[in-house]
């Protein structure tokens, strides 16, 4: 199958005030998701104890938080995420909106096996 990075097919999973989420389930052991997050919202930021990620940025200007560092986030950057580490998404624009795509090892979503922090 073959997608592209500023559209990756698939199912809207969840649209809110915050953003828009797409999953693409073709595989059989990763997800392909992508965020749309709206302008100056940010992700309320989670961990997973043992689930890899990498996000890759394609639109927008963001920045990336892996535990209590912060990076830009410009179309191209791509983050790794290792299992335990914080990770949250903020878009710095207010007018625009930021894309970024994940990938992941397929999980079921609605046991939601993040672990969100009160921030």
């Amino acid at each position: 199958m073959k997608v592209y990075i500023e559209d990756i097919g698939g199912n809207m999973i969840k649209k809110d005030e915050t953003y828009t989420i797409y999953d693409n389930g073709f595989l059989n052991n990763l997800t392909l998701s992508q965020t749309i997050l709206n302008p100056g919202k940010s992700t309320k930021g989670h961990f997973h104890n043992s689930q890899e990620e990498i996000y890759i940025f394609t639109s927008g200007h963001g920045m990336m938080q892996i535990d209590e560092t912060k990076y830009e986030a410009e179309p191209g950057d791509t983050f790794l995420i290792k299992a335990g580490q914080f990770h949250r998404v903020f878009n710095l624009s207010e007018t625009d909106h930021c894309f970024f795509t994940c990938v992941f090892e397929k999980y079921d979503r609605s046991s939601d096996e993040a672990i969100y922090k009160n921030q």
